[in-house]
């Protein structure tokens, strides 16, 4: 996991371009290279994971012909490297960079679909003079580019390319669809930023003579595959799967561990990596948990965290987030956070810095939500969407029973998440009824899913999580986005996922036997987010407010209303009877102005 930067054309000296790779320090604390050659340069960012020696160092040059800068990790690069070797390939590192440069060489694009792995990478052509880029099947490393006159500019961050524009100029169409709705524009090529481009995510490019083509790699509704009609036959192949993604994810050559909630996902996790280092399938330093906490709020789940770290036994640090802590930070965090999203980054930035002090990689649990309807509110519209005109709202909504207990009542009130397999008469008109899809192959609840994966929730998500980590130098790696295991979530019907009164019930009972009874029968979701309504009824907190709103650059903002929002913040602060929404809607207001004096502090 790294920074990567290039930029083809001959107007930037290299202390200019060394200025704007060091924007990526944060993502590559371990050191740094450039290569170049005449209007060429390839800047890379590293943080040691794979391979901590000067063989793995970045860009990696190899026939004195091609050249590699690259984010990400290859998680099965020591199977291809054995075909490589077979080949005729020989290697002068244990990296898995030097196994994805090879692969490249000996079969071109085709190598993308031996890859199983999360990347951004670009190799240089010295001979066509041509440059390659690629981004992942779900775009979990991010990827921007920009052209400037006849030059061509990518980045891991749009920070990295600030330097080397003349101007920065906000692009104000996106900027207010994105206030309207933070999951509209991930999964576009949009960017807050005039003439920053996002490198789309399942594709390949090639840049020659001052043009860029892009093609699709991966197109998911075409990956759909035969699956085991039995669900028991289905439960044991996810089960293989979810078990290899885990063992392949725990390569490492220094500690890893994981962010921990107590939720059936992050548990299920790591619980399978104890499960793996009990048959001595691994070598690696992996027990270390880390529990964000919110003491005295319906946040908080240090209950179900610790039933999992007491049952493996294992190193677990629970870490109190303290937003008192971050006021002066706020802004900074904008600026390296560079995206809008209602939430503040404070608990998560908070985290992954203290995971940093232990570890430099942790194994996550997300991705499990969007592929096996772990969201009420996917389930909930699918099957309204299922049922049109048969049923008024407030019969399906009684039809069904409540199956999550949010922090506040009325995240569910309105409509009680489906049990479909309880009540056969829904199962019979799910069947029966002639549903319109908007994606061939896929049931009702599969086409919501498919769009919460590929197109809205899962992308921002996997943004944000790459900023809230990379700020401290943290990699998270994720089995329940292993693509094989998309393959499969998306080739099983609905009623593999919502069965027997549960969501995601082939996780619960692919892992039973590993993961604690009480985290396989827990029903509520919580997730990780701001006890925005409680941060607000500190005094530190509302003196901060008050000061902030008064001042001049709050005043002359000129991303929001900064009357409305003054009067509305100061409302809500002088409330005693402040909930979560109202306090997550203030934060969603006052969000674009943090990241405008982010940006004015910072992107010089």
């Amino acid at each position: 996991m790294c920074g990567i930067l290039g930029f083809i054309g001959n107007s930037i000296p290299k202390e200019i371009f060394l200025n704007a790779l060091n924007k990526l320090s944060h993502r590559g604390p371990d050191g740094y290279s450039i290569w170049e050659t005449e209007g060429v340069k390839l800047g890379h960012r590293r943080l040691s994971i794979i391979d901590l020696t000067d063989s793995a160092k970045q860009p990696m040059e190899v026939y004195d012909r091609f050249v590699i800068t690259f984010n990400g990790e290859i998680y099965n690069y020591q199977e291809l490297k054995i075909e490589l070797e077979i080949l005729g390939c020989q290697f002068k590192s244990n990296s898995d960079t030097e196994v994805l440069l090879y692969a490249y060489i000996l079969w071109g694009e085709k190598c993308l679909q031996k890859l199983n792995g999360m990347w951004a990478f670009a190799i240089w052509d010295k001979q066509k003079k041509e440059l390659f880029l690629s981004r992942d099947r779900l775009g979990k490393k991010p990827l921007f580019y920009s052209f400037l006159k006849n030059e061509f500019i990518f980045a891991s961050e749009m920070k990295a390319i600030y330097p080397l524009m003349e101007e920065l100029k906000i692009d104000r169409v996106t900027f207010a669809l994105a206030e309207k709705d933070n999951f509209c524009y991930e999964a576009t090529e949009k960017c807050l930023i005039q003439d920053i481009v996002r490198f789309p995510a399942g594709s390949f490019g090639i840049y020659k003579n001052g043009k860029l083509s892009i093609s699709k790699f991966w197109i998911p509704l075409e990956e759909i595959i035969s699956v085991p009609k039995k669900y028991s036959d289905q439960v044991e192949e996810f089960r293989e799967l979810f078990i290899d993604a885990c063992k392949i994810r725990m390569r490492s050559d220094v500690a890893i561990g994981t962010a921990l909630s107590g939720g059936i996902d992050s548990s299920a996790t790591i619980c399978t990596m104890n499960y793996i280092a009990k048959s001595n399938s691994v070598n690696v330093d992996w027990q270390h948990a880390f529990v964000a906490t919110f003491s005295g709020t319906a946040l908080d789940e240090t209950e179900y965290a610790k039933t999992v770290t007491d049952y493996l036994n294992i190193n677990s640090e629970f870490i109190e987030i303290d937003p008192l802590k971050e006021l002066n930070n706020i802004f900074k965090q904008a600026y390296m956070f560079e995206e809008i999203y209602y939430a503040p980054t404070i608990p998560f930035v908070q985290l992954y810095r203290k995971v940093s002090e232990k570890v430099k990689v942790t194994i996550d649990g997300h991705g499990a939500d969007e592929l096996f309807g772990g969201y009420p509110f996917d389930v909930n519209f699918a099957l309204i969407d299922s049922l049109p005109n048969l049923f008024s709202f407030k019969e399906i909504a009684d039809a069904v029973s409540n199956m999550y207990l949010s922090p506040t009542k009325n995240y569910t009130n309105k409509l009680k998440f489906a049990l479909i397999n309880k009540y056969p008469w829904l199962k019979k008109i799910s069947r029966n009824h002639n549903i319109q899809k908007k994606f061939p192959g896929l049931d009702f609840l599969n086409s919501r899913l498919y769009a919460s994966t590929y197109l809205n929730i899962l992308p921002t998500l996997l943004r944000n999580y790459d900023r809230y980590s990379m700020m401290s130098g943290v990699e998270i790696r994720m089995p329940f986005l292993d693509y094989r295991i998309l393959k499969f979530a998306f080739s099983i019907p609905y009623d593999s996922k919502i069965r027997g009164g549960y969501s995601k019930a082939i996780i619960r009972d692919a892992l039973k036997d590993i993961v604690p009874k009480k985290i396989i029968a827990r029903k509520n979701k919580i997730g990780f987010n701001s006890p925005i309504d409680m941060w607000v009824k500190k005094r530190e907190f509302k003196e901060w407010l008050s000061d902030e709103i008064s001042s001049s650059d709050f005043v002359n903002s000129t991303l929001i209303n900064s009357k409305e929002v003054s009067k509305s913040i100061t409302e809500l602060i002088n409330n005693k009877n402040v909930d979560f929404f109202s306090g997550s809607n203030l934060f969603q207001k006052i969000i674009p102005y943090f990241w405008e004096k982010g940006m004015k502090q910072y992107a010089k």
